[in-house]
Order: C-alpha cells, then structure tokens, then sequence
C-alpha cells in the first residue's frame, strides 16, 4: 500500500476537504489503513521497511485524531487555506462573546460554593455545550461558503468554549476526590 507523506488528511482518508465528514467511514478507512501498515506487520523486514511503517502510521493516526474532532479539522481546514487561527497579534474578538464568556467564568468560579457544585458545572457545561454546536454550525456555513475569515473568527471563539470545557471536566475531577 503506498502512502504520500505530502498529501493532507483528507487526501489520505479519501475525502474532500470539507468540513462535514461521515465519521463512520473515517474509522473505517482508519483501521482499514491500520490493518495495512502497523508496524507490527513489518517487524521481521527489514530496518527501512520498519522505519517507513512507523512514519506512516504516525502520519495516519495524527491524521485520524485531526479529522476526528472537530474543533481540530475546523483548524486544520483553516490552515489548509493559508489562515493562521492563532495569530496571536490579533487580540480583537466581539464584545458580546466576551460579555458571554465572562457571565460563564463567573458561573464557573461560583460553582464550588453552590449548594450543589456538580450541578451548576453540568448545567454550565450544557450551556457551553450547546454554544459549541452553534460554532461548529457556524464554521461549517462559513466553510462551505469560503469564508476563511468569518471561519476563522467563529473558530477563535470555538477555542475559547473548548478551554471552558475542559476547566469544567478538571474542577468536576477535582470536586469528585
């Protein structure tokens, strides 16, 4: 099986390079590659052979866990079109997605005092989590449409709503000891 280690992601999984992908099929062709290239088949050929089999399931498993998530194939969508999502000289964001995003903070650090601090967390999280699957709508229109710019916007405040949501999971963690 041959394997270009210059072809993008989506070259490699057989798609186009959109946004919406059938998951179902990406962990099909995955193990499908999987099956094909593991190391392990190649641990009685020679070093090159080796060698190879190890750089090219590296390339297919970081591949894998780019297109799998979300917010990582909207970023690496991005990138694939010359945008830099994390240009960090650009500190402009809209001021209601801050209001929004300190109104959740504060939510966040009142939580631990709340008579039920598990709750306040689940309900927080499924607030964030309901904003997610607005930006994941949101980058998809403005992909499909070609927008980099608006699906870069929309993926800067995705990344902000990411971080929330593993505050939460680390201050559940925590809670739950």
């Amino acid at each position: 099986m041959q394997i270009d280690l210059s072809s993008d992601f989506f070259e490699l999984f057989g798609f186009e390079s959109t946004f919406i992908l059938d998951q179902g099929v990406l962990v099909a062709r995955f193990n499908e590659l999987q099956k094909h290239l593991h190391p392990d088949k190649f641990a009685s050929r020679p070093d090159s052979e080796r060698r190879w089999s190890m750089q090219v399931a590296s390339f297919v498993n970081q591949g894998y866990q780019t297109l799998k998530a979300d917010l990582q194939r909207a970023s690496y969508l991005l990138q694939l079109n010359g945008i830099d999502v994390d240009d960090e000289t650009d500190t402009r964001m809209d001021p209601m997605f801050l209001m929004e995003q300190m109104e959740l903070r504060e939510s966040l650090e009142l939580a631990e005092q709340s008579p039920d601090p598990l709750a306040t967390l689940s309900s927080t999280r499924t607030q964030i989590k309901a904003l997610v699957a607005e930006h994941a709508q949101a980058f998809g229109a403005a992909a499909q449409a070609a927008d980099w710019e608006q699906a870069r916007v929309t993926t800067r405040q995705w990344q902000f709503l990411d971080k929330m949501l593993r505050e939460i999971k680390q201050l559940e963690e925590r809670l739950d000891v």
